[in-house]
């Protein structure tokens, strides 16, 4: 059996999509060696996989994005942090190769230098998309701002012209960092973004076409397999029994953003519908929302989101690829409340798709808020639909079938 090593950037979002892989690695009797953030190594340890948390400066150096006044300049924020961490994989992933005599490797696509070592590396692996991808592609709107889909002649000019701007930008903070890692494993440049995101042998890719836009051509390595759901088992809390009014799941990112506003105007708007609101604040103390102790309102800082889901009618939140992805798995519509990042593709897919409802930040209030909740109940039938696909698909059992190909192809041509 083979040793695989499975790399992620700092963040849960990032790690919980790849633990089901893992694990089904581990059940074919495969090694596996994770290295994450360090506040979940007991966890991915527990579930019988070794583990070893980053090297402290990649985890310091944190996502910043929140504080760029506009999409572009918050594209750049995001840019710069993944270079200065991708400066430090390189020796972190070289490292941990050393230790672990991988034969494979598996690592986010968020991780420049992690992607670098790998390809110098000369072992077989890939990289995973745990969020909608920013590949460009004719009829796909830019990468970015979550706009619509256009036929029109004035919409496609209205891509092309967004996508050379947006491209360039990500080019030109980019690329030099990327290159600059890849020289130093001894590798040659490349020549923009697009060869970055696909220039991995295989590209696993957590969605279905039924939350993605068609598209009449994706490269030869990438795999659409699914949704990727796993999260840590849990049993649901004491006082959910106790809720009998239907519920209404809210949550703020993992990480921080201006995100609060979400649980704000869900206490003050969604129990007049007659519902009961159950908020993770994550990155703020439930402490300071001034109605998480009002009726039918209940704020946790951190809360296993599966058993609430299960008996969720809708679920509120900021647009996170895993919370909407596991709502819409149990076929419960979603209100997205985009703040950057991937998000407002998110909001803009789900709406695209029938499954719930995008409400933009400026327009969030208490009022609004309810308008959107009351439009997205109607939305079952689109959520359902979508669930029937993730249903049809089994993520981790593809990611782990792919990476085993991987390893007979690399084999069969050195035999």
């Amino acid at each position: 059996m083979a040793q695989f090593l499975l790399y992620t950037s700092p963040a849960r979002g990032h790690l919980y999509p790849a633990i089901g892989t893992a694990v089904e690695l581990k059940a074919r009797g495969h090694g596996v060696h994770v290295r994450t953030l360090a506040s979940e190594v007991d966890l991915v340890r527990s579930l019988g996989l070794h583990a070893e948390p980053i090297a402290p400066a990649i985890e310091a150096r944190e996502m910043d994005d929140w504080r760029a006044r506009n999409p572009l300049a918050a594209l750049e924020f995001a840019m710069k942090a993944f270079g200065d961490r991708g400066r430090l994989e390189i020796d972190d992933v070289g490292a941990a190769l050393d230790e672990t005599k991988a034969d494979a490797l598996l690592v986010d696509t968020n991780t420049w230098g992690a992607q670098a070592v790998a390809e110098a590396s000369g072992r077989p692996w890939a990289t995973f998309q745990p969020y909608f991808t920013p590949l460009p592609a004719v009829g796909v709107p830019p990468f970015g701002p979550g706009l619509a889909r256009s036929a029109t002649v004035a919409g496609r000019v209205r891509d092309a012209i967004l996508r050379r701007l947006i491209f360039s930008k990500m080019d030109r903070v980019a690329m030099p960092a990327v290159n600059d890692m890849r020289q130093r494993v001894g590798l040659g440049t490349l020549a923009g973004v697009t060869e970055l995101l696909s220039r991995p042998p295989r590209v696993f890719y957590f969605t279905t076409e039924a939350l993605e836009y068609p598209r009449a051509h994706w490269p030869e390595g990438f795999r659409m397999v699914g949704p990727a759901t796993w999260a840590p088992q849990a049993d649901p809390p004491d006082w959910l029994a106790g809720v009998t009014r239907p519920i209404a799941l809210v949550t703020c990112s993992t990480e921080r953003q201006s995100d609060r506003g979400i649980i704000e105007a869900a206490l003050a708007g969604l129990p007049k519908l007659g519902m009961s609101v159950i908020a993770t604040s994550a990155a703020y103390g439930p402490e300071e929302f001034a109605d998480a102790g009002s009726p039918n309102c209940r704020v946790e800082r951190f809360l296993s989101h599966g058993p609430v889901v299960a008996r969720a009618r809708v679920v509120v939140c900021h647009g996170g690829m895993g919370i909407t992805q596991r709502a819409l798995s149990h076929g419960v519509p979603v209100v997205v409340v985009p703040f950057g990042r991937d998000q407002f593709e998110v909001a803009r897919r789900v709406e695209h798709a029938g499954a719930g409802v995008r409400l933009m930040p400026r327009n969030l209030n208490a009022g609004m808020l309810t308008a959107a909740v009351t439009k997205a109940l109607s939305m079952a039938d689109g959520a359902g639909r979508i669930a029937a696909s993730f249903a049809a698909s089994d993520a981790d059992a593809a990611v782990a079938d792919g990476l085993e190909e991987l390893l007979v192809n690399r084999r069969a041509s050195v035999a």
